[in-house]
């Protein structure tokens, strides 16, 4: 008996928890919504930034992304990848002169024009930083904790570019 009055009372207690949240403006986070139907993203295959940009897009189910530079001027919007670099600068060393502290950045400059070259979104710069404790110790452990981290931040630019792309009117 004691069993069924503790899971009626946790499915009381419960029960608000979604109305609070809905009370509240909380809400899952929907794909972005486009103006327009097809993009052309101008960068190199290479690059892991822009094939997680195109992924994104992709998976959106919104709008189609043209991959095939023949038809680029098919699209609606072409997002040009001007800049995509990841840096990493010393910004602390111990007394005897050793690494001690990282600086890891990702840089993205991009622009997104029409096919015709009227400019939709202007020359933008993007720029995640983070720091990076290090030890000569765990110099392993230490490149991969810096090869997820600026995963990490690739993925928050992505993200960016694409609530910049939904604020777009063609």
């Amino acid at each position: 008996m004691s069993h069924s009055v503790n899971t009626r009372r946790r499915f009381l207690l419960a029960l608000p928890v979604p109305m609070v949240l809905a009370g509240c403006g909380f809400a899952l986070r929907k794909p972005p919504d486009f103006s327009f139907r097809s993009i052309y993203v101008a960068m190199s295959p290479g690059s892991s930034l822009g094939n997680e940009l195109r992924r994104q897009l992709t998976g959106t189910g919104r709008v189609q992304v043209i991959t095939d530079v023949a038809k680029r001027n098919e699209a609606d919007v072409v997002l040009e990848g001007l800049q995509d670099l990841r840096e990493r600068v010393v910004v602390g060393l111990n007394a005897s002169g050793q690494v001690r502290e990282f600086q890891l950045r990702v840089r993205f400059k991009f622009r997104v024009r029409t096919p015709a070259g009227k400019d939709v979104i202007p020359d933008t710069e993007i720029l995640r930083q983070i720091d990076q404790s290090y030890s000569e110790t765990a110099a392993l452990s230490k490149e991969a904790e810096a090869l997820m981290l600026y995963d990490n931040m690739q993925t928050d630019i992505v993200q960016q570019v694409l609530r910049r792309l939904a604020t777009i009117k063609v």
